[in-house]
């Protein structure tokens, strides 16, 4: 009886380490799963992080524009971190080839011939994104107010004569009429066409889009005689009543000699592009799509570039542009 009492103890001892070592190697197995868990957590929260996109704006307000519009809706709709870089057009092409930045969204392509052939066409380093939607115009222009009592000055003719040359001179140019550019990141080919055509007219470069805009300005403001380079669409034909200069006629073969400094004709009308970094797609699939998607109006820009005429600030006017046309930007999503 004793030895069957010891045996029995013997037994319920053993079968309770068992029982220990059992739930022990579960509670390691559990700790093992629990740390599998995490480490698979993590690895998809990496997985899943989103790069960095960066857009380049240009230095005049409808390019600033379209890449905040672009900013706010990558990061409010998409998730993602959006950085702004400020260059001059030229300059952008090596920067995107070079993969620095992901997109440029206005790019005016009478301007850019032999860049897209070199880094679209040839060397294949910068993708066309596609049209952005406005239509460009680049052009002369002068107050109405000086067609009254100079009618000849609505085309290029008119601006032939020394007398006409002396009533546009300043201070700067002497006996020459002042013409005045924008800024010099611009690509312009105003010095060509007076050379070219045999105006007695002087380029006058102020240096940026709102040097330019507070001249013609002030010189609306006294009434007087002004000839400037500028471009549609913008908020400033809204402003001031201006009349474009008539040049002669755009044409291929006309442009066709800006290495030679052969132009003497108008500028094309311009279909707005993008272009992309050729990295774009793989670093971001889903950015790739929606900046191809992005399109829209002359009247959308408009808009926007009413809304900083009137004083909000580039960021202001995109986010209402945002608020009010969800209807727009939606069909942009991937």
């Amino acid at each position: 009886m004793k030895k069957s009492k010891v045996a029995l103890l013997l037994a319920l001892m053993f079968t309770l380490l068992l029982v220990a070592c059992g739930g022990q190697a579960n509670t390691t197995d559990t700790a093992n799963n629990n740390d599998g868990g995490a480490n698979t957590t993590e690895n998809n929260e990496e997985s899943g992080d989103k790069p960095t996109i960066t857009l380049i704006q240009n230095t005049w307000p409808a390019s600033e524009l379209n890449v905040n519009v672009a900013k706010i809706i990558l990061e409010q709709e998409l998730g993602y971190t959006v950085e702004l870089v400020t260059l001059d057009e030229g300059v952008q092409w090596t920067t995107l080839a070079s993969g620095d930045a992901d997109a440029s969204l206005e790019i005016w392509p009478s301007g850019h011939g032999a860049n897209i052939a070199q880094y679209i066409t040839d060397q294949k380093v910068v993708e066309d994104g596609g049209a952005l939607g406005p239509v460009g115009e680049i052009g002369w222009f002068i107050p109405t107010y000086l067609l009254e009592a100079h009618p000849e000055l609505a085309t290029w003719e008119g601006f032939q004569s020394p007398e006409i040359g002396t009533l546009f001179a300043t201070a700067e140019t002497g006996e020459l009429g002042t013409f005045l550019a924008g800024s010099p990141g611009w690509t312009q080919y105003d010095e060509q066409i007076i050379a070219n055509l045999g105006l007695p007219f002087q380029v006058i470069t102020t240096g940026s889009e709102e040097a330019l805009l507070a001249a013609v300005a002030a010189a609306y403001e006294r009434q007087d005689p002004v000839l400037f380079y500028f471009y549609s669409p913008h908020a400033v034909f809204s402003k001031f009543d201006l009349t474009q200069v008539e040049l002669p006629a755009y044409s291929d073969d006309c442009y066709a000699q800006i290495e030679a400094g052969g132009v003497d004709c108008a500028y094309p009308d311009d279909v707005l592009m993008k272009i992309f970094s050729t990295d774009l797609q793989e670093k971001s699939p889903e950015v790739h799509t929606f900046l191809q998607n992005f399109n829209y109006t002359n009247a959308d820009q408009i808009e926007m570039l009413g809304m900083v005429e009137g004083g909000s600030t580039i960021a202001e006017a995109a986010q209402a542009w945002v608020d009010a046309h969800g209807d727009v930007w939606a069909n942009w999503l991937p």
